[in-house]
């Protein structure tokens, strides 16, 4: 009778597990009601419905939880469940993902689709293998520099102080050797660090660039496509396994058509953050041809300074014969 009874309230315990809601924490650097954070906000309402209520996001907007580090902090020890992170993030959680995002290698977003889409499965299981599962893929924009003193060739650059974001410390030093001077800090650090001169120029997204308003105190934008930022929104494992095996496919498949909807939204709202920002003082740099192939020379010494350090080399060649395999079926 015993054995029964235990049996039963084991079942009974279990059928009120199924149907406990689960809040997930998400952090997020997008500032209240840019795009991103508009995304993010349809997926709780679209996650809501969906799992009748037992799924909710509760959002903490603006770096309220922190800069992309602290966030992934944050989820390795419970105090946050997910967040929305770019490349830079991803990349601090699974390596890897900074080669797609490697400085002029990708330089087109036909190019980018292609390589993300055959490598997005590797790049999933990688991170699944750290405690994260991905629920949505985006892209987020083409990363130029912005300064306060124009900047066109290397040379121009070499003569400001450039933000990069810390914890990168091979790639600091592959900077510093190339002659130019880094100033690694916290993304929640960069406007105070514009403001006090500690830095002068840093490279970003138009829209990032507009939605931050950083572009106030640094109104010189290179137009050269320096590189690809990638992004996504992860959840840790164990809160994952939280939720309903029978919601998990239909909570991400919603999440993911969303993600497709905001890549369209952002890509409207960087040209017209562009045209906004002009409007404001703005000066946009177009780059000459003589200007590039020295960026070039500058990217291929750099990159073979951080081979085997920050960037990958299996995974920098794969990504170039993918982007030549491409090449050949748009042919």
């Amino acid at each position: 009778m015993q054995a029964i009874i235990r049996t039963g309230f084991l079942m009974m315990m279990v059928a009120a597990c199924s149907v406990f809601p689960v809040t997930i924490k998400l952090g997020s650097l997008a500032p209240e009601g840019s795009p991103w954070d508009n995304g993010l906000r349809k997926i709780n309402a679209e996650w809501t419905k969906i799992s009748g209520g037992r799924v909710k996001l509760k959002i903490y907007p603006g770096g309220i939880a922190g800069d992309e580090e602290d966030m992934i902090r944050k989820m390795r020890i419970g105090q946050l469940n997910a967040a929305g992170i770019t490349g830079i993030g991803l990349c601090r959680i699974h390596p890897l993902i900074l080669n797609i995002q490697a400085p002029m290698l990708i330089r087109t977003n036909d190019q980018l689709d292609y390589v993300l889409e055959k490598m997005k499965a590797e790049f999933e299981k990688g991170l699944e293998k750290r405690g994260f599962v991905v629920v949505l893929w985006n892209k987020v924009g083409w990363v130029h520099f912005f300064s306060k003193k124009p900047v066109v060739y290397p040379e121009d650059l070499r003569k400001q102080k450039l933000f990069v974001v810390a914890g990168d410390a091979d790639g600091v030093q592959a900077w510093k050797e190339m002659g130019f001077h880094p100033v690694p800090l916290a993304v929640t650090d960069l406007m105070s660090s514009l403001q006090s001169g500690m830095v002068e120029a840093f490279t970003t997204t138009a829209l990032s660039a507009a939605s931050y308003q950083w572009f106030g105190l640094a109104q010189n934008m290179c137009e050269l496509n320096w590189a690809p930022l990638i992004g996504g929104v992860v959840i840790s494992r164990r809160t994952w396994k939280k939720v309903p095996e029978e919601l998990r496919p239909k909570l991400i498949d919603a999440a993911r058509k969303i993600g497709k909807s905001m890549e369209q939204e952002i890509a409207g709202a960087d040209q017209e953050a562009i045209a906004i920002m002009k409007k404001h003082g703005l000066v946009i740099h177009p780059v000459p041809d003589d200007a590039v192939r020295k960026w070039k020379e500058v990217v291929d010494k750099g990159t073979k300074k951080v081979f085997g350090k920050s960037l990958d080399k299996e995974t920098y060649t794969r990504i170039q014969a993918l982007i030549r395999e491409h090449e050949k079926e748009a042919d």
